[in-house]
């Protein structure tokens, strides 16, 4: 027996080490290789500095415009190399970017708003084709007269091949314009008949412009027309700044609590100190793997879960310490300490849960951050306190050498 719970006990032990040693360090062997939790979990705009800003769409929109706008943005935000952005819906008719690390805000903002409607318009201001006949467009340099010139070069869609070609022999020496948002950026002279479906935008400034305007083309044209209405900078030296901060204050109350535990509940308080680093691993492990962002609100719901966290072993222990109190022998206290017990535990849990879920459904921004940190943590605090802590104390019980009360603070 006592091998037994000795095995069992250190069992756990040793493999949530070595899950915390390849979470938070990583492995590599040959051409497996696991990287560590660091380099999945998202920094909130709060944390990492960049630019954010709230974009309303303007006139009477529909939900599927809404999500075909958020769609077009972030091919935009990708193509622009933004890291981790954040993209969401606020309200009905707003949208949210956030862009961590982005160095030029007013570059970022003019090609979030931008409309990028592309048509093509012949000599008798009919519209030949629009953008949405393009697949694909790509800045390149081509050799002319006087050099070097940039140039975007466009494929057309199977629709877009056909009506470019009897455009091109209808108006043959004749000009085409060109126009990104009833601009003309290009009005080529047609000089054969093209039926390959390829097209070139010349007449560009210079190698940037034609970039940018092969973004826009190739993220597509917005649904809607949007208006920023709030719009603000965080500096990068706030970011690093407070997330010191926070994580100095997560860890010296961690420590403060785990004292508090060992010295006012002794080897139950031990056992909810090992349940709580594991609980910290675990909540971790989830953040890295459904990429939750962490901002400043987000860590202080993780911080209250931690607190919520070992309130659920003091429901439990003191349970426990009644029914020592009451005469009973160590392993049926504990079994009924436990029962007794869970159904607070539960109720508790659970409203705490139903209140993160309303907030997280009806809140919006950092609010968000906040109750899905506190619904990760409570869900994993119960999951931990029910069979991590339960599972150690009685590894620990089929050892002699814990089976004095005096061990257990009663």
């Amino acid at each position: 027996m006592r091998s037994r719970g000795f095995i069992k006990f250190f069992s756990v032990i040793l493999v949530s080490a070595l899950v915390a040693y390849v979470a938070f360090f990583g492995i590599k062997a040959g051409n497996f290789s696991i990287s560590p939790i660091q380099d999945h979990i998202r920094l909130g705009l709060d944390l990492r500095g960049g630019v954010y800003v709230l974009e309303e769409a303007q006139g009477n929109v529909t939900q599927d415009a809404i999500n075909k706008a958020i769609a077009v943005i972030r091919n935009r935000v990708d193509a622009l190399g933004v890291t981790q952005p954040v993209i969401a819906q606020q309200g009905s008719n707003r949208i949210r970017v956030e862009l961590p690390g982005m160095k030029d805000p007013d570059k970022a903002i003019e090609i979030i708003g931008k409309t990028a409607q592309l048509k093509f318009v012949g000599p008798d201001g009919k519209v030949i084709l629009t953008g949405a006949n393009v697949k694909d467009s790509k800045a390149v340099y081509a050799q002319t007269s006087t050099g070097q010139q940039p140039q975007v070069t466009l494929v057309l869609d199977a629709e877009g091949t056909k009506k470019f070609a009897e455009a091109t022999q209808k108006f043959l020496g004749q000009p085409i314009a060109i126009l990104l948002d009833d601009k003309v950026i290009s009005a080529p002279v047609v000089r054969d008949v093209i039926t390959t479906g390829n097209a070139v935008i010349t007449g560009l400034k210079d190698f940037q412009e034609a970039s940018e305007l092969a973004t826009l083309i190739r993220a597509g044209s917005l649904p809607v027309t949007l208006k920023p209405i709030a719009y603000s900078s965080v500096g990068a030296t706030l970011g690093p700044s407070a997330l010191k901060a926070s994580v100095e204050a997560g860890i010296y109350g961690t420590l403060l609590v785990m004292l508090f535990m060992m010295a006012f509940y002794r080897l139950p308080g031990f056992i909810a100190d090992l349940a709580l680093l594991i609980y910290i691993l675990i909540n971790f492990i989830i953040y890295a793997i459904f990429n939750v962002t962490l901002d400043l609100p987000g860590i202080a719901g993780f911080l209250l879960s931690i607190g919520m966290a070992v309130d659920t072993n003091i429901l439990i222990f003191e349970r426990f310490k009644e029914e020592l109190w009451a005469g009973k022998t160590i392993r049926p206290a504990l079994d009924a300490g436990f029962a007794k017990a869970m159904r607070a535990v539960i109720d508790a849990n659970v409203t705490t849960i139903i209140g993160a879920i309303i907030l997280f459904y009806l809140g919006s921004g950092n609010v968000k951050g906040f109750a899905l940190t506190l619904l990760i943590g409570v869900s994993s605090s119960l999951f931990t306190a029910i069979t991590v802590t339960r599972f150690l104390l009685h590894a620990l019980l089929e050892m002699d050498l814990t089976r004095n009360v005096k061990f257990y603070g009663a």
